[in-house]
Protein backbone atom coordinates (compact mmCIF):
# COMPACT_ATOMS: atom_id res chain seq x y z
CA UNK A 1 0.00 0.00 0.00
CA UNK A 2 1.33 3.44 -0.90
CA UNK A 3 2.51 5.81 1.82
CA UNK A 4 -0.11 8.47 1.05
CA UNK A 5 -2.86 5.84 1.26
CA UNK A 6 -1.55 4.75 4.67
CA UNK A 7 -1.60 8.40 5.75
CA UNK A 8 -5.22 8.75 4.66
CA UNK A 9 -6.17 5.63 6.57
CA UNK A 10 -4.37 6.89 9.67
CA UNK A 11 -6.19 10.23 9.44
CA UNK A 12 -9.48 8.42 9.04
CA UNK A 13 -8.80 6.29 12.10
CA UNK A 14 -8.04 9.44 14.07
CA UNK A 15 -11.32 10.99 12.98
CA UNK A 16 -9.66 13.66 10.83
CA UNK A 17 -11.35 12.53 7.62
CA UNK A 18 -14.58 10.69 7.00
CA UNK A 19 -16.49 8.90 4.24
CA UNK A 20 -13.51 7.48 2.36
CA UNK A 21 -14.66 5.63 -0.75
CA UNK A 22 -14.13 1.89 -0.61
CA UNK A 23 -11.48 2.13 -3.33
CA UNK A 24 -9.54 4.65 -1.23
CA UNK A 25 -9.84 2.56 1.89
CA UNK A 26 -8.11 -0.38 0.22
CA UNK A 27 -6.22 0.84 -2.85
CA UNK A 28 -4.22 -2.36 -3.22
CA UNK A 29 -7.23 -4.68 -3.26
CA UNK A 30 -7.89 -4.48 -7.02
CA UNK A 31 -4.29 -5.38 -7.88
CA UNK A 32 -4.27 -8.27 -5.43
CA UNK A 33 -7.45 -9.66 -7.00
CA UNK A 34 -5.99 -9.64 -10.52
CA UNK A 35 -6.02 -5.92 -11.26
CA UNK A 36 -8.92 -5.19 -13.64
CA UNK A 37 -7.63 -1.63 -14.14
CA UNK A 38 -4.32 -2.22 -15.94
CA UNK A 39 -5.88 -3.70 -19.13
CA UNK A 40 -8.02 -0.57 -19.48
CA UNK A 41 -5.06 1.79 -18.97
CA UNK A 42 -3.09 -0.14 -21.57
CA UNK A 43 -5.74 0.77 -24.16
CA UNK A 44 -4.58 4.39 -24.04
CA UNK A 45 -2.31 5.09 -26.99
CA UNK A 46 -0.07 8.11 -27.63
CA UNK A 47 -0.76 8.19 -31.37
CA UNK A 48 -4.53 8.04 -30.88
CA UNK A 49 -4.35 10.83 -28.31
CA UNK A 50 -2.33 12.97 -30.71
CA UNK A 51 -4.69 12.30 -33.60
CA UNK A 52 -7.72 13.32 -31.53
CA UNK A 53 -5.99 16.61 -30.71
CA UNK A 54 -5.12 17.03 -34.37
CA UNK A 55 -8.77 16.44 -35.28
CA UNK A 56 -9.80 19.27 -32.96
CA UNK A 57 -7.25 21.67 -34.43
CA UNK A 58 -8.94 21.53 -37.85
CA UNK A 59 -11.44 24.03 -36.40
CA UNK A 60 -8.83 26.61 -35.45
CA UNK A 61 -9.16 28.17 -32.03
CA UNK A 62 -12.82 27.05 -31.69
CA UNK A 63 -13.85 30.41 -30.26
CA UNK A 64 -17.37 30.30 -28.82
CA UNK A 65 -20.09 32.05 -30.79
CA UNK A 66 -18.59 31.18 -34.20
CA UNK A 67 -19.32 28.68 -36.95
CA UNK A 68 -15.98 26.95 -36.31
CA UNK A 69 -17.02 26.38 -32.71
CA UNK A 70 -20.38 24.94 -33.77
CA UNK A 71 -18.69 22.63 -36.28
CA UNK A 72 -16.29 21.48 -33.57
CA UNK A 73 -19.20 20.64 -31.24
CA UNK A 74 -20.79 18.64 -34.08
CA UNK A 75 -17.51 16.80 -34.71
CA UNK A 76 -17.11 15.91 -31.03
CA UNK A 77 -20.69 14.64 -30.99
CA UNK A 78 -20.01 12.44 -34.04
CA UNK A 79 -16.86 11.01 -32.45
CA UNK A 80 -18.66 10.15 -29.21
CA UNK A 81 -21.41 8.50 -31.23
CA UNK A 82 -18.83 6.37 -33.05
CA UNK A 83 -17.48 5.18 -29.69
CA UNK A 84 -20.92 3.88 -28.70
CA UNK A 85 -21.42 6.66 -26.12
CA UNK A 86 -24.82 8.18 -26.97
CA UNK A 87 -24.37 11.99 -27.07
CA UNK A 88 -26.77 14.54 -25.64
CA UNK A 89 -26.84 18.34 -25.91
CA UNK A 90 -27.31 21.00 -23.30
CA UNK A 91 -28.59 24.33 -24.62
CA UNK A 92 -28.26 27.77 -23.07
CA UNK A 93 -28.12 31.41 -24.04
CA UNK A 94 -24.99 33.52 -23.91
CA UNK A 95 -25.90 37.21 -23.94
CA UNK A 96 -23.79 39.17 -21.45
CA UNK A 97 -24.52 42.86 -20.85
CA UNK A 98 -22.46 45.34 -22.89
CA UNK A 99 -19.28 46.66 -21.32
CA UNK A 100 -19.80 49.51 -18.88
CA UNK A 101 -18.93 52.94 -20.26
CA UNK A 102 -16.15 54.42 -18.16
CA UNK A 103 -16.70 57.74 -16.49
CA UNK A 104 -14.18 60.53 -16.92
CA UNK A 105 -12.86 59.85 -13.41
CA UNK A 106 -12.43 56.12 -14.11
CA UNK A 107 -10.63 56.87 -17.36
CA UNK A 108 -8.27 59.26 -15.61
CA UNK A 109 -7.52 56.67 -12.92
CA UNK A 110 -6.73 54.04 -15.55
CA UNK A 111 -4.43 56.42 -17.43
CA UNK A 112 -2.61 57.24 -14.20
CA UNK A 113 -2.18 53.57 -13.40
CA UNK A 114 -0.91 52.82 -16.90
CA UNK A 115 1.67 55.61 -16.65
CA UNK A 116 3.36 54.05 -13.63
CA UNK A 117 6.78 52.49 -14.33
CA UNK A 118 6.71 48.76 -15.01
CA UNK A 119 8.76 46.86 -12.40
CA UNK A 120 11.67 44.72 -13.48
CA UNK A 121 10.34 41.16 -13.86
CA UNK A 122 13.37 39.83 -12.00
CA UNK A 123 12.29 39.90 -8.37
CA UNK A 124 14.98 40.49 -5.76
CA UNK A 125 15.62 37.55 -3.48
CA UNK A 126 13.26 37.64 -0.53
CA UNK A 127 10.68 39.92 -2.13
CA UNK A 128 7.23 38.33 -2.46
CA UNK A 129 4.34 39.46 -4.68
CA UNK A 130 1.11 37.68 -4.04
CA UNK A 131 -0.58 36.57 -7.25
CA UNK A 132 -3.74 34.72 -8.25
CA UNK A 133 -4.24 31.19 -7.01
CA UNK A 134 -1.73 31.51 -4.20
CA UNK A 135 1.24 32.33 -6.44
CA UNK A 136 4.32 34.11 -5.23
CA UNK A 137 6.19 35.67 -8.11
CA UNK A 138 9.89 34.93 -7.60
CA UNK A 139 12.60 34.84 -10.20
CA UNK A 140 11.77 35.74 -13.81
CA UNK A 141 8.10 36.23 -14.57
CA UNK A 142 6.38 37.04 -17.83
CA UNK A 143 2.58 36.89 -17.33
CA UNK A 144 0.65 36.36 -20.55
CA UNK A 145 -2.57 37.91 -21.80
CA UNK A 146 -5.09 36.91 -24.47
CA UNK A 147 -3.80 37.63 -27.96
CA UNK A 148 -6.36 39.61 -29.98
CA UNK A 149 -4.09 40.60 -32.88
CA UNK A 150 -4.65 38.38 -35.95
CA UNK A 151 -1.38 39.56 -37.52
CA UNK A 152 0.60 37.83 -34.78
CA UNK A 153 -0.51 34.55 -36.37
CA UNK A 154 2.01 33.97 -39.19
CA UNK A 155 -0.01 31.15 -40.78
CA UNK A 156 -2.28 32.86 -43.31
CA UNK A 157 -4.58 29.83 -43.58
CA UNK A 158 -5.09 29.72 -39.82
CA UNK A 159 -5.50 33.49 -39.66
CA UNK A 160 -8.34 33.25 -42.18
CA UNK A 161 -9.93 30.26 -40.39
CA UNK A 162 -10.05 32.22 -37.12
CA UNK A 163 -11.23 35.48 -38.66
CA UNK A 164 -14.98 35.17 -37.96
CA UNK A 165 -15.76 37.15 -34.77
CA UNK A 166 -17.92 35.73 -32.00
CA UNK A 167 -21.53 36.82 -31.58
CA UNK A 168 -23.92 36.46 -28.66
CA UNK A 169 -26.84 34.06 -28.83
CA UNK A 170 -27.79 30.40 -28.40
CA UNK A 171 -25.09 27.95 -27.36
CA UNK A 172 -24.85 24.19 -27.01
CA UNK A 173 -22.41 21.69 -25.54
CA UNK A 174 -22.27 17.92 -25.74
CA UNK A 175 -21.94 15.12 -23.21
CA UNK A 176 -22.48 11.36 -23.10
CA UNK A 177 -22.84 8.80 -20.33
CA UNK A 178 -21.55 5.34 -19.56
CA UNK A 179 -24.46 3.91 -17.56
CA UNK A 180 -23.52 1.89 -14.49
CA UNK A 181 -24.60 -1.73 -14.33
CA UNK A 182 -25.68 -1.81 -10.67
CA UNK A 183 -25.59 1.85 -9.52
CA UNK A 184 -26.87 3.85 -12.52
CA UNK A 185 -28.14 6.48 -10.06
CA UNK A 186 -24.59 7.56 -9.08
CA UNK A 187 -21.90 9.04 -11.32
CA UNK A 188 -18.57 10.77 -11.67
CA UNK A 189 -18.28 13.65 -14.14
CA UNK A 190 -15.14 13.63 -16.32
CA UNK A 191 -14.85 16.86 -18.27
CA UNK A 192 -12.91 19.48 -20.22
CA UNK A 193 -13.76 22.65 -22.13
CA UNK A 194 -13.58 22.50 -25.92
CA UNK A 195 -13.53 26.22 -26.78
CA UNK A 196 -10.43 28.37 -27.07
CA UNK A 197 -9.17 31.70 -28.37
CA UNK A 198 -5.93 33.55 -29.17
CA UNK A 199 -5.72 33.04 -32.98
CA UNK A 200 -4.00 29.65 -32.74
CA UNK A 201 -5.39 26.11 -32.83
CA UNK A 202 -6.11 25.82 -29.08
CA UNK A 203 -4.12 22.57 -29.18
CA UNK A 204 -3.13 22.73 -25.51
CA UNK A 205 -5.89 25.03 -24.22
CA UNK A 206 -7.87 22.97 -24.44
CA UNK A 207 -7.57 20.42 -27.23
CA UNK A 208 -5.33 18.43 -24.89
CA UNK A 209 -8.02 18.15 -22.20
CA UNK A 210 -10.86 17.61 -24.67
CA UNK A 211 -8.97 14.78 -26.40
CA UNK A 212 -8.25 13.20 -23.01
CA UNK A 213 -11.94 13.11 -22.10
CA UNK A 214 -12.88 11.79 -25.55
CA UNK A 215 -10.29 9.00 -25.33
CA UNK A 216 -11.63 7.97 -21.92
CA UNK A 217 -15.16 7.95 -23.36
CA UNK A 218 -13.92 5.67 -26.14
CA UNK A 219 -12.25 3.21 -23.77
CA UNK A 220 -15.01 3.04 -21.15
CA UNK A 221 -17.57 2.47 -23.91
CA UNK A 222 -15.53 -0.24 -25.65
CA UNK A 223 -17.10 -3.69 -25.97
CA UNK A 224 -16.75 -5.74 -22.81
CA UNK A 225 -16.12 -2.82 -20.43
CA UNK A 226 -18.55 -2.82 -17.49
CA UNK A 227 -18.79 -0.23 -14.72
CA UNK A 228 -20.90 -0.49 -11.57
CA UNK A 229 -21.45 3.29 -11.36
CA UNK A 230 -22.09 5.74 -14.20
CA UNK A 231 -19.59 8.12 -15.79
CA UNK A 232 -20.56 11.30 -17.62
CA UNK A 233 -18.11 12.66 -20.21
CA UNK A 234 -18.79 16.38 -20.66
CA UNK A 235 -17.19 18.83 -23.11
CA UNK A 236 -18.06 22.32 -21.93
CA UNK A 237 -18.41 25.38 -24.14
CA UNK A 238 -17.84 29.05 -23.20
CA UNK A 239 -15.13 28.38 -20.64
CA UNK A 240 -13.02 31.24 -21.93
CA UNK A 241 -15.86 33.74 -21.40
CA UNK A 242 -16.25 32.91 -17.72
CA UNK A 243 -17.11 29.22 -17.22
CA UNK A 244 -20.54 29.84 -18.75
CA UNK A 245 -21.12 26.37 -20.22
CA UNK A 246 -20.30 24.54 -16.99
CA UNK A 247 -22.34 27.04 -15.00
CA UNK A 248 -25.34 26.49 -17.31
CA UNK A 249 -25.06 22.74 -16.72
CA UNK A 250 -25.04 23.22 -12.94
CA UNK A 251 -28.00 25.61 -13.07
CA UNK A 252 -30.09 23.32 -15.27
CA UNK A 253 -29.22 19.90 -13.87
CA UNK A 254 -28.08 20.09 -10.24
CA UNK A 255 -31.68 19.84 -9.02
CA UNK A 256 -32.34 16.71 -11.10
CA UNK A 257 -29.73 14.55 -9.35
CA UNK A 258 -30.75 11.03 -8.43
CA UNK A 259 -34.35 11.35 -9.69
CA UNK A 260 -35.64 8.27 -11.48
CA UNK A 261 -37.49 9.37 -14.63
CA UNK A 262 -39.94 7.98 -15.43
CA UNK A 263 -40.55 6.48 -11.96
CA UNK A 264 -39.88 2.75 -11.86
CA UNK A 265 -37.93 2.78 -15.14
CA UNK A 266 -34.47 2.37 -13.63
CA UNK A 267 -33.39 5.38 -15.69
CA UNK A 268 -31.68 8.35 -14.07
CA UNK A 269 -31.19 11.25 -16.51
CA UNK A 270 -29.00 13.02 -13.93
CA UNK A 271 -27.39 10.56 -11.52
CA UNK A 272 -26.15 11.77 -8.15
CA UNK A 273 -22.81 13.58 -8.49
CA UNK A 274 -20.12 11.71 -6.54
CA UNK A 275 -17.27 13.82 -7.87
CA UNK A 276 -16.13 15.99 -10.76
CA UNK A 277 -12.76 15.71 -12.51
CA UNK A 278 -11.86 18.59 -14.86
CA UNK A 279 -8.97 18.67 -17.40
CA UNK A 280 -7.57 21.98 -18.65
CA UNK A 281 -4.21 22.36 -20.45
CA UNK A 282 -2.32 19.08 -20.14
CA UNK A 283 0.90 19.39 -22.14
CA UNK A 284 3.27 22.30 -21.40
CA UNK A 285 5.64 22.06 -18.42
CA UNK A 286 8.84 23.81 -19.51
CA UNK A 287 9.58 25.90 -16.43
CA UNK A 288 9.64 29.62 -15.74
CA UNK A 289 10.56 32.10 -18.47
CA UNK A 290 14.10 33.36 -18.72
CA UNK A 291 14.98 36.83 -17.40
CA UNK A 292 14.79 38.25 -20.94
CA UNK A 293 11.24 36.91 -21.41
CA UNK A 294 12.17 34.04 -23.70
CA UNK A 295 11.19 30.49 -22.80
CA UNK A 296 12.79 27.08 -22.77
CA UNK A 297 11.65 24.98 -25.77
CA UNK A 298 12.50 21.77 -23.88
CA UNK A 299 10.31 20.15 -21.25
CA UNK A 300 11.77 20.57 -17.77
CA UNK A 301 13.11 17.42 -16.03
CA UNK A 302 10.70 18.01 -13.13
CA UNK A 303 7.58 17.95 -15.35
CA UNK A 304 4.62 16.38 -13.62
CA UNK A 305 0.83 16.08 -13.64
CA UNK A 306 -0.74 18.60 -11.29
CA UNK A 307 -3.92 17.66 -9.43
CA UNK A 308 -5.60 20.62 -7.77
CA UNK A 309 -8.48 21.12 -5.36
CA UNK A 310 -9.73 24.42 -3.94
CA UNK A 311 -9.12 24.80 -0.21
CA UNK A 312 -11.89 27.41 0.14
CA UNK A 313 -14.61 25.18 -1.38
CA UNK A 314 -17.44 23.90 0.82
CA UNK A 315 -16.44 20.33 -0.15
CA UNK A 316 -12.70 20.98 0.23
CA UNK A 317 -11.98 18.05 2.58
CA UNK A 318 -13.64 15.55 0.27
CA UNK A 319 -11.97 17.11 -2.76
CA UNK A 320 -8.59 16.85 -1.06
CA UNK A 321 -9.10 13.15 -0.44
CA UNK A 322 -10.20 12.71 -4.05
CA UNK A 323 -7.06 14.52 -5.25
CA UNK A 324 -4.76 12.30 -3.20
CA UNK A 325 -6.62 9.25 -4.39
CA UNK A 326 -5.85 10.27 -7.97
CA UNK A 327 -2.22 10.83 -7.02
CA UNK A 328 -2.15 7.27 -5.72
CA UNK A 329 -3.65 6.09 -9.03
CA UNK A 330 -0.90 7.98 -10.86
CA UNK A 331 1.77 6.24 -8.79
CA UNK A 332 0.42 2.84 -9.72
CA UNK A 333 -0.60 3.29 -13.35
CA UNK A 334 1.07 6.30 -15.03
CA UNK A 335 4.09 5.27 -17.06
CA UNK A 336 6.36 8.33 -17.11
CA UNK A 337 5.35 11.33 -15.01
CA UNK A 338 4.52 11.66 -11.30
CA UNK A 339 1.65 13.69 -9.91
CA UNK A 340 1.61 16.52 -7.36
CA UNK A 341 -1.38 17.80 -5.39
CA UNK A 342 -2.06 21.50 -4.81
CA UNK A 343 -4.85 23.40 -2.97
CA UNK A 344 -5.40 26.33 -5.38
CA UNK A 345 -7.71 25.04 -8.14
CA UNK A 346 -8.92 28.11 -9.99
CA UNK A 347 -10.16 29.54 -13.30
CA UNK A 348 -11.55 26.36 -14.81
CA UNK A 349 -14.88 24.56 -15.13
CA UNK A 350 -14.64 22.65 -11.86
CA UNK A 351 -15.29 25.92 -9.99
CA UNK A 352 -19.12 25.95 -10.48
CA UNK A 353 -19.22 22.40 -9.06
CA UNK A 354 -16.83 22.70 -6.12
CA UNK A 355 -19.40 23.63 -3.45
CA UNK A 356 -21.82 20.90 -4.60
CA UNK A 357 -19.58 17.87 -5.09
CA UNK A 358 -15.91 17.02 -4.55
CA UNK A 359 -14.20 18.69 -7.53
CA UNK A 360 -10.60 18.50 -8.73
CA UNK A 361 -8.70 19.65 -11.81
CA UNK A 362 -5.85 17.96 -13.64
CA UNK A 363 -3.44 20.11 -15.65
CA UNK A 364 0.20 20.45 -16.72
CA UNK A 365 1.35 22.85 -13.98
CA UNK A 366 -0.12 24.87 -11.15
CA UNK A 367 -2.68 27.35 -12.50
CA UNK A 368 -1.83 30.19 -10.15
CA UNK A 369 1.76 29.51 -9.06
CA UNK A 370 3.06 28.70 -12.54
CA UNK A 371 0.66 29.60 -15.34
CA UNK A 372 -0.25 32.88 -13.66
CA UNK A 373 3.45 33.80 -13.53
CA UNK A 374 3.95 33.20 -17.24
CA UNK A 375 5.26 29.63 -17.26
CA UNK A 376 3.11 28.80 -20.30
CA UNK A 377 3.82 31.06 -23.29
CA UNK A 378 1.31 29.09 -25.40
CA UNK A 379 -1.62 30.13 -23.19
CA UNK A 380 -4.11 32.08 -25.37
CA UNK A 381 -1.36 32.76 -27.91
CA UNK A 382 -0.90 32.14 -31.66
CA UNK A 383 1.78 29.49 -30.94
CA UNK A 384 -0.81 27.21 -29.32
CA UNK A 385 -0.75 25.01 -32.43
CA UNK A 386 -0.19 21.28 -32.84
CA UNK A 387 3.35 21.64 -34.23
CA UNK A 388 4.58 23.59 -31.17
CA UNK A 389 4.46 20.48 -28.99
CA UNK A 390 6.92 17.60 -28.84
CA UNK A 391 6.20 13.95 -28.15
CA UNK A 392 7.31 14.58 -24.55
CA UNK A 393 4.59 17.21 -24.26
CA UNK A 394 1.96 14.89 -25.74
CA UNK A 395 3.15 12.09 -23.45
CA UNK A 396 2.66 14.34 -20.42
CA UNK A 397 -0.97 14.67 -21.49
CA UNK A 398 -1.21 10.91 -21.98
CA UNK A 399 0.03 10.37 -18.42
CA UNK A 400 -2.75 12.63 -17.17
CA UNK A 401 -5.16 10.41 -19.12
CA UNK A 402 -3.63 7.33 -17.46
CA UNK A 403 -4.07 9.00 -14.08
CA UNK A 404 -7.74 9.86 -14.60
CA UNK A 405 -8.68 6.60 -16.29
CA UNK A 406 -7.18 4.47 -13.53
CA UNK A 407 -8.63 6.64 -10.76
CA UNK A 408 -12.13 6.75 -12.22
CA UNK A 409 -12.03 3.04 -13.11
CA UNK A 410 -11.44 2.19 -9.47
CA UNK A 411 -14.14 4.54 -8.22
CA UNK A 412 -16.83 3.19 -10.58
CA UNK A 413 -15.85 -0.47 -10.24
CA UNK A 414 -14.77 -0.93 -13.85
CA UNK A 415 -13.83 -4.32 -15.25
CA UNK A 416 -13.28 -5.95 -18.60
CA UNK A 417 -15.52 -8.92 -19.35
CA UNK A 418 -14.04 -11.18 -21.99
Amino acid sequence: MRLNALLLLALAAAGCVTSLPAAVQAPGTAQAAGDPIAPLVERLDLDRYKETIRGLTQFGDRRQGTERNRRAVDWIEQQLQSYGCVPERLYYEFDPPPPRVLSAADSAALRARASRPVPDPTIASGEVRLGPGGSRYRGATSPTTVNTDPMRQPDERLRELNREPDTNGPRSEVYCTKVGATRPDEMYIVSAHMDGHGWGEAANDNGSGTALVMELARIFNSPGVVTERSIRFALWNNEETGLNGATAYVMQRAGLQGIEDPPGSGSYPEPLWLGMIQHDMMMWDHGMPRADGTWNPEQRPEADVNIEFQSTALRADEAMRLAFFFRDANERYATDYPAAVGPHMTNTDSTPFMDLTPAISLRENERGMHTGAGWNPTWHQPIDVFTTFSDKDFRLGLNAAQTTLSGVAQLVGARLER
